[in-house]
């Protein structure tokens, strides 16, 4: 297994601390095998084997532990009775109440616990009630440029002359780290990639949240996939369904989005401004959790290259741990602003900077900030590497392999 070492270094770092470590993302984003890695650098560090309880929800064989009471006599029957017992359970959600299960185990015994979701709201009302201040979580997402360069290395032995070079592959094939794993044709990929999101949709959203009418879901889907990088409200996907002769409630087109949005399907980013420093309420950007989702599902359609683009950086930044908005300056727009512990980065992207008329658009709105932080404008020509006017113009693919934004 390879390791994640982005993820696997912060949870690391509370190790036998008396915080319930919460690790969530998008399913096969690869959680399962971070937890199992922590298991191993745990007994590495001198837990055996009777203090680690691993159960994955996911097998059959602890299909019969499906509430919170069955799993407190299961983990109690085996809690180590002189030393802390190490908890792991793998995609908890499947357990009826599994939060109260938890809050018990961390009251009632000696125990250090890690737990995966594909669900964003295991963090009900109720469990951050139970649990207020005692955890901690971790978002993980799917494969990095920089962790997809390594995978491919490690099982294809694929070693590009330049990252150039291989990004093209990375924004064909997106992140999931199953593809990586082995030579796959496109088709091959889409398919795998369609059964991801086909699993997604079916336990994480239709299941969880009691969706009746999955045709919609899956046209709400399709609409926010083919509007990847463009700003748009709930009513404008409500004014495109009356346009398709079909009347729906705004309610539920935000409910279906809140469900989307908690299965990491979406991820929906808000307007900032840049001036007044307030966040806006309206004209969000919906960006998917992997981008090869929209291939997966749509095609590839030359006309989304800049919104796949921008969906690209947007994940970087929130892998690096930036809270991410979009940046609205007077009458301009900043594709992204970073936040992150008093910093702040601004981003644009641009698929090609060859028209005069593109490079003025990309550099106007950052030449109106007068801060001292960090401006880029990423494309994917070859030809730029200017760092004039204290902007950074430089290759996509460079910017996803910088130690430091």
């Amino acid at each position: 297994m390879i390791k994640r070492s982005l993820y696997l270094n912060r949870i690391l770092n509370f190790v036998d601390k008396p915080l319930i470590k919460i690790i969530t993302g998008i399913r096969r984003s690869g959680k399962s095998v971070i937890l199992q890695q922590i298991r191993e650098e745990i007994q590495k560090q001198g837990a055996t084997d009777d203090q680690i309880i691993f159960i994955n929800f996911e097998s059959f064989a602890f299909a019969h532990i499906d509430d919170a009471r069955k799993l407190y006599d299961y983990v109690k029957n085996r809690i180590h009775e002189t030393n802390k017992t190490y908890l792991f359970f793998d995609e908890i959600q499947e357990v009826k109440d599994w939060e109260k299960a938890v809050n018990a185990f961390r009251v009632d015994f000696d125990t250090d616990i890690y737990i995966t979701g594909s669900n964003s709201r295991l963090l009900s009302s109720e469990l951050s009630s139970l649990l207020a201040g005692r955890y901690v979580q971790f978002e993980v997402y799917t494969l990095s440029f920089r962790e997809f360069l390594f995978f491919r290395s490690q099982y294809l032995n694929e070693k590009p002359a330049q990252p150039q070079d291989a990004f093209e592959t990375y924004l064909k094939l997106g992140g999931f780290p199953v593809i990586h794993t082995a030579d796959y044709t496109p088709a091959e990929t889409y398919q795998i990639i369609y059964d991801i999101y086909s699993s997604v949709i079916l336990r994480d959203v239709v299941q969880r949240f009691n969706i009746r009418d999955i045709e919609l879901l899956e046209r709400i889907v399709a609409f926010v996939f083919d509007n990847t990088g463009n700003t748009f409200s709930v009513k404008k996907i409500a004014d495109y369904f009356k346009s398709q002769y079909r009347k729906v409630d705004i309610s539920t087109i935000y409910n279906y989005l809140k469900a989307l949005e908690s299965s990491y399907i979406i991820h929906r980013i808000a307007r900032y401004d840049v001036q007044g420093k307030e966040i806006l309420k309206t004209y969000e950007k919906y960006f998917t959790g992997d981008h090869s989702l929209i291939y997966a599902l749509t095609g590839i359609k030359n006309r989304l290259i800049s919104g796949v683009l921008e969906n690209i950086v947007m994940l970087e930044l929130k892998r690096r741990g930036y809270r991410v908005f979009i940046g609205k300056l007077n009458q301009t727009k900043v594709d992204f602003v970073g936040e992150k512990q008093g910093k702040k980065v601004y981003v644009q992207v641009a698929y090609k900077m060859t028209e005069k008329e593109t490079i003025e658009r990309e550099y106007a709105p950052l030449r109106k900030i007068r801060d001292n932080f960090p401006k880029y404008i990423l494309t994917t020509d070859n030809i730029w590497n200017d760092q004039s006017e204290g902007i950074i113009q430089m290759h996509i693919a460079d910017f996803l392999l910088l130690d430091e934004i």
